[in-house]
Parts: C-alpha cells; sequence; structure tokens
C-alpha cells in the first residue's frame, strides 16, 4: 500500500444505478448541492443548513480517522423526465434492435471466415432494423389512412360526427388527414435521432470496431454519437414505403401523376436498402472499414437532398389518391410484405449466427460454464426476433385501440392483422400453457430448496433465504426467459404465416387465440401509452420508466439510429475527467464507486483511466462495484463488450484496489470477481481473480469486523444486516438491492480500495456486537 501522511484524503465517487435516484439519497444526506455539471450530468455533494458543500463522513484507517469528501454523479435526466423523454419508451423494439449489434459474439483475431461471417451478421442487423423502422412507420399509416381517411371520415360514415360531411367532401381534407401524422412522425424520429449529450473533450483510448473483441472493458464505446447516413437511409426508406402505400406497392398507378411518385420512392427504397447493406461504419469508428465513401454519400447535404425527395414523393402520392377510394389499394399488402421481408431477415440472421458463435467459441471454452456467454453466443438472434414481434405488435396494438377508443364497430383492420392477434394468441396461450406448471415447480423447490454456502455461513433466516433462492433464480434463468418468450412468439408466428400462406380464413376453434391476441395487443398499447402518460406527469413514474432506457439506451448508435442517445458516451468521459482533477493532488486518493447499473459505468471509466493517467495516479485510483451485473449479465450477454480477458486486465491494472459488495438477495447484483463458491468445513471457498490478474483458488474468506464473509475481492454482506451500531443508519429488515451505503462494510471497501488498511484502525474499532 501506499504511504499515508496526515494530509492524506479520499475522494468517493458515487455513480446510482437504474430508475435514477435522488442526489440526496446518492451522497446520503438530508441536503445536496451542485459543485459542477451541466444539468444532464451532475456532481452533488452533501450540504450543511446553508446549502454549502460539506465534507463527508471520516473513513477510519490507518490507526486514525482520514478526511473522506463524498460526490455523487447523477445521469438519471438523460433517460428520464418530461414527455419528450417519457416517448422513448414507445421506441423500446428499436432500441432492443440496436442492442443486439452489440451481443454479437467476437470475431476471433486472424479468422478469414469468421470475419466475413461477422460482417455479413451486422448487415443483416442493420437490414431488420431498418425493415422495423419501415414497418412502423407504415402500420402508422395504416391508422391514418385506412382507418382514419378512408373508413372514419367517408362522406357518411358514423364515426366522428363532429366532423362536417361537406369537409369530409372537400379536398384535400381526408389526403392531408392520410400523411400529416406520418410525417409529423418522421420528423420525431428525425430529432431523436440527432439527440447527442454534449461530451467533454478528453483524451479517448483508440476507437476500436464493436464486433471485435478488446483489451479493456468498453474500449469500443468510443465513437461520434451521431450517424447521419444511418439516418437519412431510415428515413428516406419510410418515406418511401408509405408512398408506395398510398399508391400500391407492386402495380404501378395508371396516372401520370400517380406513377412519378411511385417509381421515385420505388427507386427510393432501393437504394436506402442496398445503402443499409453496405454501410458497415455508421458511426465512422474505423476508417479501415466498409461505408466511408457511403457516409459521404449520405452526408448532411446528400441527405437532405434524399429526405426532400421522399417527403414530395409522399406528398405527390397522397395528392393523386383522388378521390379516396372505399377499399384502401396498398396498406395492407405493404404491411404485409415488410412484415414477411423482416421474418425472413430474422431467421436468415438466426441460422448464420449458429457458425459465427461456433467460431468465437475458442475465445471462451476454458472458461467455467457460469461466465461463457448466454445460448453460447447466440443471444442477439433471439433479440432482435423479440423486437420485430414487438414493433408489429405495437402498431397492430394501436390500430385495435384506436378503434375501440373511437366505438366504430364497422372499421375494418387490414386481414394481416388477423394473423398478427393470432400469432401474439397462440404464442400467450402456448407462454401460460408452458408457464403455469414449471413456475409452480419453480415454486416449490425455492420453498424447499437447498442451501447456499453464502447464506449457510452468514446466518440468514428463513425470510432471507427464500429471498437468497428467489435472487439466484432470477439472475440463472433471466436469459432462458427471454429465450422461451421468443420461442413462444415464434411459435405463433409460423402458425399465423402458415394461415396466410395458405390462404385460409381463421378456424372456428382458433377463433379464441384471435381473440385473446387482440386483447394482448390492445393492453400492450393502451398500457404503454398510458405509462408514457404517467412518466411524463410525475417523476417517480418516470424513473420507473426510465429503466427501459437504462438498460437499452447504454449502447451507441449502430444498428438503428432512431434510439434515444447513449448516456455511456457522456457518463463515462465526465467520470473519468472528474476523477483526473481529484488526482492532480498528491495527497488525493480516489475511488469511484458504482451501483447497480453503475458499476458497469465506473468499471469502463476505470478501465479507460488505466491507459490515461501516470504510475503514481493510478496508485491512488481505487474501485467499488455494488450490487453489479458486470459478471453474471454483461460478461455473458455482451461477450465482445466485456470479455473476460479484458475484465482480468482490468482486475489486474487495480489489484486489491478493486473491490465488490453483493447480497445473494439482491435479484440485480452478484458477484463480480468469484465464482464456484461452496462451503467446506464451515469456510467459504472459491474460484476467482487474483490481485495480479490471474485466475485460481482463493484462499477461504474471512470474516470482517462487520459480519461480512470477503473472498478475494467480492465482500458477502450479512442480509438483514448485524446490528444495529452505533452512530450509523439502521435499516431492518431484508434489503435486496437496497440501503448498501447502510452496511459498515461499505466503509471498509472504500477504504481498501483507495489502498488504506481498514483493520488498523487504533483506537478507533468497529462496532460489530448487535445492541439490544
Amino acid at each position: 500500500m501506499l504511504p499515508t501522511g496526515s494530509d492524506t484524503r479520499v475522494v468517493e465517487l458515487r455513480v446510482h444505478g437504474m430508475m435514477g435516484t435522488t442526489p440526496e439519497s446518492l451522497v446520503s444526506a438530508v441536503a445536496a448541492v451542485d459543485v459542477a455539471g451541466d444539468g444532464l450530468g451532475r456532481v452533488v455533494r452533501p450540504a450543511d443548513r446553508l446549502l454549502r458543500p460539506a465534507p463527508g463522513p471520516v473513513l477510519r484507517a490507518e490507526g486514525r480517522s482520514v478526511p473522506r469528501v463524498v460526490e455523487g454523479y447523477v445521469w438519471g435526466a438523460m433517460t428520464s423526465g418530461g414527455w419528450a423523454k417519457a416517448t422513448w419508451a414507445l421506441l423500446f423494439p428499436f432500441a432492443l434492435a440496436n442492442m443486439a449489434h452489440w451481443m454479437l459474439p467476437p470475431v476471433p483475431r486472424g479468422h478469414r471466415p469468421a470475419r466475413l461471417l461477422g460482417g455479413v451478421l451486422r448487415a443483416l442487423l442493420r437490414l431488420a432494423a431498418l425493415l422495423l423502422t419501415v414497418l412502423f412507420v407504415v402500420q402508422a399509416t395504416v391508422v391514418t389512412y385506412d382507418l382514419l381517411a378512408v373508413q372514419c371520415l367517408a362522406p357518411g360514415a358514423d364515426c366522428l360526427g363532429w366532423v362536417p360531411d361537406w369537409l369530409r367532401r372537400a379536398y384535400p381534407f381526408r389526403q392531408a388527414v392520410s400523411v400529416v401524422p406520418v410525417l409529423l412522425l418522421v420528423l420525431v424520429l428525425h430529432r431523436v435521432s440527432c439527440v447527442a449529450w454534449e461530451t467533454p473533450s478528453v483524451p479517448n483510448p483508440p476507437e476500436a470496431p464493436p464486433n471485435v473483441r478488446v483489451d479493456l472493458p468498453g474500449r469500443n464505446l468510443v465513437a461520434d454519437p451521431d450517424t447521419p447516413a444511418l439516418r437519412t437511409l431510415h428515413l428516406v426508406a419510410a418515406l418511401a414505403a408509405v408512398a408506395l402505400a398510398l399508391g400500391g406497392p407492386f402495380a404501378a398507378p395508371d396516372p401520370v401523376r400517380a406513377f412519378v411518385p411511385w417509381v421515385v420512392a420505388l427507386a427510393l427504397l432501393g437504394v436506402c436498402v442496398a445503402g443499409t447493406l453496405l454501410l458497415d461504419d455508421p458511426r465512422g469508428v474505423t476508417p479501415g472499414r466498409g461505408g466511408r465513401w457511403l457516409r459521404a454519400a449520405f452526408g448532411h447535404v446528400p441527405g437532405r437532398v434524399l429526405e426532400v425527395l421522399g417527403v414530395l414523393a409522399v406528398l405527390a402520392a397522397a395528392g393523386a389518391v383522388d378521390p379516396v377510394p372505399a377499399v384502401p389499394r396498398g396498406t395492407g399488402i405493404t404491411v404485409d410484405t415488410v412484415a414477411a421481408a423482416l421474418i425472413v431477415v430474422i431467421v436468415l440472421f438466426g441460422v448464420l449466427l449458429a457458425p459465427a458463435a461456433l467460431f468465437a467459441r475458442r475465445t471462451w471454452r476454458e472458461l467455467p460454464r457460469g461466465l461463457r456467454p448466454w445460448a453460447g453466443g447466440w443471444m442477439a438472434a433471439p433479440v432482435i426476433a423479440v423486437a420485430g414481434l414487438l414493433g408489429g405488435g405495437f402498431g397492430a396494438g394501436l390500430a385495435i385501440t384506436l378503434r375501440t377508443v373511437i366505438g366504430f364497430d364497422a372499421m375494418n383492420l387490414p386481414p394481416g392483422y388477423t394473423s398478427v392477434t393470432l400469432l401474439w394468441g397462440a404464442g400467450g396461450v402456448l407462454a401460460i400453457a408452458v408457464a403455469i406448471p414449471s413456475l409452480a415447480v419453480a415454486a416449490v423447490r425455492l420453498l424447499r430448496g437447498g442451501h447456499t454456502a453464502e447464506a449457510d455461513l452468514l446466518g440468514a433466516d428463513d425470510e432471507a433465504r427464500r429471498a437468497w433462492r428467489l435472487a439466484d433464480w432470477q439472475r440463472r434463468n433471466l436469459h432462458r426467459i427471454v429465450l422461451a418468450s421468443a420461442a413462444f412468439l415464434a411459435a405463433g408466428t409460423v402458425v399465423a404465416v402458415t394461415m396466410r400462406l395458405l390462404g385460409r380464413e381463421v378456424a372456428p376453434w382458433l377463433a379464441p387465440f384471435s381473440a385473446m391476441g387482440v386483447l394482448a395487443l390492445g393492453l400492450l398499447a393502451g398500457s404503454l401509452l398510458r405509462a408514457v402518460q404517467n412518466a411524463a406527469r410525475e417523476p417517480e413514474a418516470g424513473r420507473r420508466l426510465g429503466i427501459l432506457a437504462d438498460l437499452a439506451c447504454f449502447w451507441p448508435r449502430e444498428a438503428h439510429p432512431a434510439v434515444p442517445p447513449c448516456y455511456a458516451l457522456k457518463v463515462v468521459p465526465e467520470l473519468a475527467t472528474r476523477a483526473a482533477e481529484h488526482l492532480r493532488d498528491p495527497q488525493t486518493r480516489v475511488v469511484l464507486t458504482g451501483h447497480s447499473q453503475g458499476s458497469l459505468l465506473v468499471v469502463v471509466a476505470a478501465a479507460r483511466m488505466l491507459d490515461s493517467v501516470n504510475e503514481p495516479e493510478r496508485l491512488r485510483l481505487g474501485l467499488v462495484t455494488v450490487g453489479s451485473q458486470v459478471q453474471w449479465a454483461y460478461l455473458r450477454a455482451f461477450p465482445s463488450v466485456v470479455p473476460f480477458p479484458a475484465l482480468a486486465a482490468t482486475a489486474a491494472g487495480f489489484g486489491t484496489r478493486w473491490r465488490s459488495l453483493c447480497r445473494g438477495t439482491d435479484p440485480m447484483g452478484g458477484a463480480v470477481l468469484t465464482w464456484n463458491r461452496q462451503a467446506v468445513d464451515g469456510k467459504l471457498l472459491g474460484t476467482g481473480l487474483r490481485p495480479d490478474g490471474t485466475v485460481g483458488p482463493l484462499p477461504a474468506a474471512v470474516r470482517s469486523p462487520t459480519d461480512a464473509l470477503v473472498l478475494g475481492a467480492d465482500h458477502w454482506l450479512p442480509d438483514p444486516m448485524h446490528g444495529p451500531f452505533p452512530g450509523r443508519r439502521w435499516s431492518p429488515g431484508v434489503q435486496a438491492g437496497k440501503n448498501y451505503t447502510a452496511d459498515p462494510e461499505w466503509d471498509r471497501a472504500v477504504a481498501m480500495a483507495a489502498g488504506l488498511d481498514p483493520d488498523d484502525v487504533g483506537g478507533l474499532p468497529w462496532p460489530t456486537r448487535r445492541l439490544v
């Protein structure tokens, strides 16, 4: 450990996790005040009664009290708050498609077939994301054109009676109703894709492709957050599809005024599909990758020209629809065509992903089973499938919800929507049929289940043991739930597509499935819209809804441009900058502490600082991960972003200054640096990362003065806490993922991460007995 002096102090920089938190809760104070930041990324400290920054509680280490400054980085405003961010939840299918790109298995170095296959997979993902955008916008056209303009606003229709008949007959009223809302929707997608958080100009590590294993965690999360070329391709393709839907996608219209926009739209759509397949580097990460000339071809000026052409094609196609037909010609078949193309692309992607995962297996086959990627590296396939099914289901649910709200029973949905309702109904019935016995068996096992080594040694009571087993079950089976959901919906898709291809009406015995699908889709759309409304009005509801953005919007735009901006591209450099500012004082030691999702942010920031600070500063930098998903989720779901060798390299860089706090009752958090734990002769043994980054058996866990079990760098906290302890906040009962800072082991972990000896407390002993 570094020698300490009388001027030594510790700066603890905390980062919160999902669902956000208040600044006061983050720094464990009754009041907090901003000391830096721009409003989106806020650096706060505890405040006194005059709202001045106040010091934090001292650390007991090295035989004395060491001054500590507690700071918190609040980033919740980037994912929740206000109508704009609340509506981002509607783009969750897009965010899933983008996230699937980062779940691709790594391409082994020097393996040419794997590299070529990786390029094909990335192209298919971009094409699937493009089709998802087109499907979303075309389904909106079904609502505005087919349901409203053609049926509801038809002259003499008993729907929206407050609209006068003369206005229904007036040109171009119904044409405007058809396309103006759709154009506004495309504008919203454009605005969302243009949002990017301002980041400081700090030294970043060299950029790396996203589909190649990196040397440090998150090394490939460095790039320009804007993707103008990909944005242009998506928006123009959506506009072109709308123009084709208005006039019919396959049959050329007879009038010249309708034929010209049809040809232009067809040409634009072909250009966008080809450009999407070839644009292998939307963010311009590495100049050597394909797509550099395409980024220039679809740059600012050419992109605006194409977007204007797309808008003009839509307006011309809408203007040519005169008179408005009693039965729309192209919307239904356009939705069917786009959905069929999306299904084909997703199936092809899943088939080709299997050999890519086999090629990548050489990078993880030496790891224990619990550290290998989920589904053998094939997890991106069910994720993109769920994205497509959710996107198509939400569009159909929106039409069903509109019909219910308007109350116009004579309103007919496109024929393909019957297949969608059948898909969701059949998938839901299969899920229920399998879930009921599965959950019954799981419940019996959880109630009667065996013991866990940590819970036995920590003396957990019955309630804590049940919470421990439930949390462990959730962590082990989360990916299986996603796989099962995708499988059930895929089975429903097979039923629906088969019925559609055979051209058969829904059989009477299948009618209940279709009715159940209507109910499910209506609830999906209605509940999501209601959640958006509540999130915009109530901050607490906004934080709950923001959990979707916290999970999916961590990733930069790579496959889909119309997703909320990646907050990691702002948080990570600002954390590194703030820590570097404190390290300029040679008497200051900085400890980055992150809870839940914040643990991944501080790991990436700390790993980045290993390359950007000098050796004396690196020795004064520490890391504490709290309730972290780094090992059980991110290491296994994103093997190219957080590969195990990168985690080991980071552990070697910090040595004993990386500590991890975990509770077995926390369903979202777990161990980070140890695995294969077992109890032998009343001692906790296990394998893990040693301070030098090597892997091997660890010494038996020791019990800390606060009754925590410390195995390697992982601190297993008792839950409920043992205590109360004098001078500390007390929180009774099972805490799960809450109130980690209330446990006195927090201070011990911070002291150890700062390179201090918390066991050498001189005349300041740790309180270890319960007060009665």
